[in-house]
């Protein structure tokens, strides 16, 4: 993992993501144990990468033999960022939450071509008003040496097209 940027704020996309994947203990909203979800693909790649990952789901109790919380709130220990995905209608709540909580780190998921995506203008003013730094779009499967082929290509087609997010 690299390291936290010190004394200044991430300000290209690429530092945001360097910054939000050095974190140690990330929570990840959108795991299910009824389906296969994008969440729980994020949540498996951090686990795998050597994170502390947390489940937020608030109608599963485990996941992967890992614990669930029903919210941020519910978490015994403060979390270094959250990765949301949910629908954007859940994202304000979420956001709100990580301002109680103290969540210094949002990231909102969104797919290629926007087909699926977490990212809620009310909840992005939210983060903005609030110093919580924010990306959002994109995925955190697009990064890092474990990215495999497919999310590498999503990752240059969205480059290519605009689609990720400043």
């Amino acid at each position: 993992m690299q390291p936290t940027l010190v004394g200044q704020e991430p300000a290209t996309l690429n530092e945001k993501v360097a910054d939000f994947l050095a974190q140690r203990r990330i929570a990840v909203a959108g795991v299910s144990a009824r389906r296969e979800t994008t969440g729980n693909l994020v949540y498996r790649k951090l686990k795998k990468d050597g994170h502390a990952v947390v489940a937020i789901s608030p109608t599963t109790e485990t996941f992967d033999g890992d614990r669930c919380y029903p919210n941020l709130a519910a978490v015994p220990e403060a979390v270094d960022g959250l990765f949301i995905a949910t629908r954007p209608a859940l994202t304000l709540e979420l956001v709100q939450q990580c301002v109680a909580a103290g969540v210094p780190r949002v990231w909102m998921h969104e797919s290629l071509l926007r087909s699926g995506t977490s990212v809620s203008a009310e909840a992005v003013a939210l983060c903005l008003d609030n110093g919580i730094r924010l990306i959002a779009g994109a995925c955190p499967m697009m990064y890092g040496s474990s990215a495999d082929f497919g999310h590498r290509c999503m990752r240059w087609m969205m480059q290519l097209t605009g689609g990720l997010p400043r």
